[in-house]
């Protein structure tokens, strides 16, 4: 028994453990159109900070009752827009892909909430910006897109409108010097040196993880008549998603970081991420593959001859086997302890042994009609309480007969004492005569009388 609960817990671990992996705070949306030489992307970065002070302090006098918004949004033209499309461009050399971003807007909202327990700095970036040269190769069949593009991050400060908006502890130094003297040199520091512009996960999670849906609804003949999108009008749509926890991608959950500082008191400070979350559509039916490390999609204008499902087919096979196993474990273990418990069951009769009751008819006659009814009872008297009649019961409580006197004592005064048992009162009225002594208790009169004559 306990070996096969231990193989049913390895294993449950190592499907767990196996598909779980660290998640990262970014949000990418984009449609690719095959047809076209350029296409729109957007991807948010978000991130909470807490300054924590339960014991109150200069962090506390400082921050507790204020409240700040910096918030502002730039275009190509900003010089710190230009430096970051670059970096980001960098970025996707780096990874092998071809694609290049073209166009870049960056929205930036960073808000300040101070309260009696802690201070929240809410951390919001929005990238939106076009996406040119993923087309690898085009034919009348088919178009080879490049996929490999979608990790946009740096590490590079990127400053505008004079605030490196990619590193928090930049920042601070910058709008609160009081927090960002108390912080540094800590390991807080580290925490808050992180890059906010981070998407690697997403470029991490391979494509075949993501789950893949297609949409007909391009090519329906009727399409046309509810305003259906040029675009793909005669084409299907291929989508992949991430961001929900399941065995394909792991177990996503919060990144969150957290260190102490001891300076006059003692402060915590902790970065909460969000799970990463991706939606990355092409307009046709898209078909995965890999050239040369990058992972690119093969579209066709419909679906192949015979293709019915319209969701992921390729579910990881040792995952299917490893359910398997565990369901198999499981009925082996049940069978098992199921067939412990009956061999330590007590076998045989239980309760009294037949061969030791006896049955005796309870009712009694009325007339000429008699009933049948009857009890069993032990045939020794041992333990005899727990099996007692309540016929024997209700008897035993019923009041007691009154005794008549013993023959011997009507023998003794009455001569006629032996018409008793036949039932008459006395036999000597009948005879006309009485032999009875002094202590005759006969009623009769005749015995009255020879009583008094006597005395």
């Amino acid at each position: 028994m306990s070996r096969a609960v231990i193989l049913t817990v390895l294993l449950a671990t190592f499907i767990i453990v196996g598909t779980s992996t660290p998640a990262w705070a970014a949000q990418l949306d984009a449609r690719i159109n095959p047809n076209s030489d350029s296409s729109p992307f957007s991807m948010t970065y978000l991130k909470t900070i807490f300054i924590e002070y339960p014991n109150g302090g200069q962090l506390f006098d400082e921050l507790h009752e204020k409240t700040w918004t910096l918030s502002g949004t730039a275009d190509i033209s900003n010089p710190g827009v230009q430096n970051l499309m670059k970096r980001l461009n960098e970025n996707i050399a780096d990874a092998g892909s071809q694609a290049r971003i073209s166009d870049l807007n960056v929205q930036y909202d960073i808000h300040l909430k101070g309260r009696n327990i802690n201070t929240s700095v809410d951390y919001k970036i929005i990238l939106k910006g076009t996406l040119t040269e993923y087309v690898i190769t085009k034919d009348q069949v088919r178009t080879l897109i490049d996929l490999g593009w979608r990790g946009l991050s740096t590490n590079q400060q990127i400053e505008i409108d004079g605030v490196d908006i990619n590193h928090p502890i930049n920042l601070f130094k910058v709008e609160e010097p009081l927090l960002y003297n108390t912080i540094v040199g800590t390991d807080a520091e580290a925490i808050l040196s992180n890059n906010m512009i981070n998407a690697d996960y997403i470029a991490e999670q391979p494509l075949t993880n993501w789950h893949f849906l297609f949409d007909p609804t391009g090519i329906n003949v009727d399409a046309g008549t509810f305003g259906l999108d040029e675009s793909i009008s005669g084409f299907v749509v291929s989508s992949w998603t991430m961001g929900e926890s399941s065995l394909r991608e792991g177990r996503q959950v919060e990144r969150v970081f957290e260190a102490e500082v001891n300076a006059d008191q003692k402060y915590s400070i902790r970065t909460v991420q969000s799970a990463d979350q991706g939606n990355l559509a092409a307009i046709g039916f898209g078909a995965l593959d890999i050239l040369d490390g990058v992972e690119i999609a093969g579209v066709t204008p419909t679906p192949p001859q015979g293709y019915a499902t319209t969701s992921t087919g390729d579910f990881p096979i040792f995952i299917v086997y490893g359910m398997a196993g565990m369901a198999a474990i499981a009925g082996i273990a049940f069978f098992f302890v199921s067939s412990r418990s009956l061999k330590n069951a007590e076998q045989g009769q239980q309760g009294i042994d037949p061969s030791r009751l006896v049955g005796y008819q309870t009712s009694a006659s009325s007339g000429g009609y008699q009933t049948n009814r009857g009890e069993a009872q032990l045939r020794d008297e041992s333990d005899y309480q727990k099996t007692r009649s309540v016929y024997e019961e209700s008897q035993q409580q019923s009041p007691p007969p009154q005794t008549a006197p013993s023959s011997s004592e009507n023998e003794a005064a009455c001569g006629c004492a032996a018409s008793a048992e036949i039932g008459s009162e006395c036999d000597c009225v009948m005879h006309g005569s009485c032999l009875c002594d002094g202590t005759c208790r006969c009623n009769a009169d005749l015995c009255k009388e020879q009583v008094r004559s006597m005395s």
